[in-house]
């Protein structure tokens, strides 16, 4: 699951930065998904902000704009397996080095939401609150999110009666209330407490992806 859009152009150090910022690094369920965005020559999109400020309706109007006036983009996924080897946190950076390395342009450097940085051969920031305060990490805070709430509801038709297309795989009373009926799914992460405890109970229902 990957997507890029291609452009020719100037060389690295004429490119504005990169932005990088994940979805969905905390739920049950689902993967990691991280986002990186170098903007065109106009800087900022209208309407393009933090994720968390914008209804769906408007992530996926930006979403939209941003495909198609950001210089470049790209998509990475951490698996639930990657997240349960590697830890939340170890997958996405892990899920940011291939996002960055995805990307059809080199940025001369490279800014990320949050206070950790991925292991990459280029210079990198770690800003905390950057979906609100750079142009760059608020468009892939909303490539992220969009993307992952739409593999979520995929994995809703695959993996019925767990609510995913709702909650997005969140740790929300409906999702534990569907753990403890029907224990969990290919789509979990074994790791985390509520997934170990739904699986100890005997109730186990791992499929194929």
């Amino acid at each position: 699951m990957a997507g890029a859009a291609e452009s020719d152009g100037p060389s690295a150090a004429e490119l504005a930065p990169a932005g990088v910022d994940e979805a969905g690094r905390g739920p049950l369920a689902g993967p990691v998904t991280v986002a990186a965005v170098i903007l065109g020559p106009g800087g900022a999109i209208p309407g393009v902000t933090d994720s968390k400020k914008l209804t769906r309706k408007r992530r996926e109007a930006a979403t939209e704009r941003i495909r198609g006036e950001a210089r470049a983009w790209a998509l990475a996924w951490a698996e639930p397996d990657e997240v349960d080897r590697l830890n939340p946190i170890g997958a996405s950076l892990a899920a940011m080095q291939r996002a960055v390395a995805a990307l059809p342009e080199m940025p001369a450097r490279v800014r990320v939401d949050g206070d950790r940085l991925p292991t990459l051969a280029l210079p990198a920031e770690a800003l905390i609150g950057g979906d609100a305060r750079d142009p760059a990490i608020a468009a892939a805070s909303i490539l992220a999110k969009v993307a992952r709430d739409a593999y979520m509801r995929e994995l809703d038709a695959r993996h019925p009666g767990y609510g995913f297309a709702a909650h997005k795989g969140y740790a929300t009373p409906a999702h534990r209330a569907a753990l403890e009926r029907l224990g969990p799914c290919a789509a979990h992460r074994r790791s985390f407490a509520p997934v170990r405890a739904a699986a100890d109970q005997g109730r186990l229902a791992f499929e194929g992806p």
